[in-house]
């Protein structure tokens, strides 16, 4: 399909479903680029605001249990580092949409915006994983775990997701939606229908989504279950997981599901020529699209939050900083993880496990 841009209207030459390119039909579509701009603006104004201090805040902690030889710590330690490269391009992208998606910045900026946009979001969907599966093991195998659970493990890991993500990202370069200096100053929007998209698509949906969100589903249910079969938890311990494990898939459905819906539903309407006879098809799903996109990025804001600031450990740390810096005494900080403790019961080390870093 080949793509001639005018002023804020486009002209798309689309070839048949076989891919034959003598039957074409040419239009023009008008898509509403100024209906989002408000929400999308507020939504990102909001994830900046919250996200920024609350993954510096994370960072640095982190980073203490890091030093602590806390496994956990190192994929969440990663995380916030993903979300703030992340957040710190977000003011690119509200003056993009405040200017009617107009990017004024040149191709190359355009190009690794875009390429640090869609790094984190499945960067952040694999690490989530990565978390999800180490608490699995370190609650439902307490004490066997001891000799697997590795920091050394959990940076390869770590480095590993960076670099599978990174480069599959890379054709990103190559792009036209990247090509700012070319016809109308549109960066990485939709419109595009083609069978690589199509199959790009699906693979987004399935690899990226449906296998990830199993994934949380699997390993929280058995947490859960674990922990309530404990009986050396408190009631209001057990509630806790629960209620964190359930915000964990909420908080990924809210994130993630939309954005890949919508791409699902485009990569299927390929198959159905008709619906790109004219542009009603596009222009209906263009505003959820970019909403969607938009609701993706709650995730650099929520993980933080979620992960981190939640546990008992962090808030403990978090207090004992404060009490320093008012000049009060100082606790000794404690080892938070259960490797470095000799374990009385496969109880104990549990409840120290899930409320680890």
């Amino acid at each position: 399909m080949a793509t001639v841009f005018v002023g804020t209207t486009y002209m798309k030459t689309m070839t048949s479903f076989d891919g034959s390119q003598n039957q074409t039909a040419s239009h023009n579509c008008t898509l509403p680029y100024e209906v989002d701009r408000v929400p999308l603006v507020v939504l990102y104004s909001m994830v900046v605001i919250i996200g920024l201090p609350a993954n510096v805040a994370t960072v640095y902690m982190t980073f203490l249990q890091v030093r602590r030889k806390n496994v956990l710590g190192i994929y969440l330690l990663s995380l916030s580092l993903c979300d703030l490269m992340y957040l710190c391009t977000l003011p690119l992208w509200m003056i993009y949409v405040s200017q009617a998606h107009e990017w004024n910045l040149g191709s190359l900026a355009c190009k690794i915006t875009g390429y640090i946009f869609f790094n984190n979001m499945y960067i952040s969907i694999f690490l989530l994983c990565c978390v999800s599966i180490d608490r699995y093991v370190a609650v439902v195998y307490a004490v066997e775990s001891r000799g697997i659970r590795q920091q050394k493990l959990a940076g390869v890991i770590s480095v590993g997701v960076y670099l599978l993500v990174a480069l599959s990202h890379v054709p990103v370069f190559t792009m036209r939606e990247g090509d700012t200096d070319k016809g109308p100053r549109r960066c990485f929007e939709p419109g595009q229908s083609s069978a690589t998209v199509a199959g790009f698509n699906y693979a987004r949906f399935v690899i990226g989504f449906l296998i990830p969100l199993s994934v949380l589903v699997v390993t929280n249910r058995a947490i859960l279950i674990n922990i309530q079969a404990s009986p050396g938890l408190r009631s209001s311990q057990k509630v806790k997981v629960k209620y964190l494990a359930i915000a964990v898939i909420i908080f990924f459905l809210v994130c993630f599901a939309p954005y890949h819906i919508i791409l699902l539903l485009r990569a299927v309407a390929f198959h159905f020529p008709d619906l790109h006879k004219n542009c009603d098809f596009l222009k209906s799903i263009y505003t959820p699209y970019t909403i969607f996109l938009g609701l993706s990025t709650i995730n650099s804001a929520t993980n933080p939050i979620l992960y981190v600031l939640a546990s008992d450990n962090i808030r403990k740390e978090i207090k004992q900083s404060l009490a320093s810096l008012s000049g009060r005494t100082a606790l000794q900080p404690r080892l938070t993880d259960s490797s470095q403790h000799k374990m009385q019961s496969s109880d104990a080390a549990t409840h120290k496990d899930i409320h680890s870093c």
